[in-house]
């Protein structure tokens, strides 16, 4: 999997990280069972520092992504608590809908846009080497 860190973006480059992650997991890039490069080297293969790789990877695993091993650092390891992730989901897409239907969005673009990006996932797409959909794409 090849992270890549926009140094210009407003997200902060742990949030870069950590959702570049959370994509690898849910496109088949990243398995159950993968190791994740030490702190070190994830922050010496993309370029940022070791505090702001601890800072995602801490994230992940509070976030039920990762497990971190003594041996192994940490590990993919996705907790399917999915009452708690269930609650988790409504709190972010409620925020992110009130932005969407702020800007107009109807409940028609939502849902296709939703479609789209689930079949994104649920169709592997990792296999054909392509990154995340893009959301501004047009219909």
């Amino acid at each position: 999997m090849i992270l890549e860190i926009d140094f210009n973006s407003d997200e902060a480059l742990y949030m870069q990280l950590r959702n570049q992650i959370v994509i690898g997991i849910a496109s088949s890039q990243l398995s159950e069972g993968d190791c994740l490069p030490s702190v070190r080297q994830m922050a010496d293969q993309i370029g940022i520092n070791m505090h702001t790789v601890n800072k995602a990877y801490t994230m992940l695993r509070q976030e039920g992504y990762v497990k971190l091993d003594r041996r192994r650092g940490a590990v993919i390891d996705v907790d399917c608590n999915k009452e708690s992730a269930r609650r988790k989901l409504a709190e972010d897409l409620s925020v992110i809908l009130a932005g969407a239907m702020c800007k107009g969005f109807s409940r028609d673009d939502i849902h296709e846009l939703i479609d789209y990006i689930y079949d994104y996932y649920e169709g592997g797409a990792a296999d054909d080497g392509t990154s995340a959909p893009e959301t501004g794409r047009d219909s």
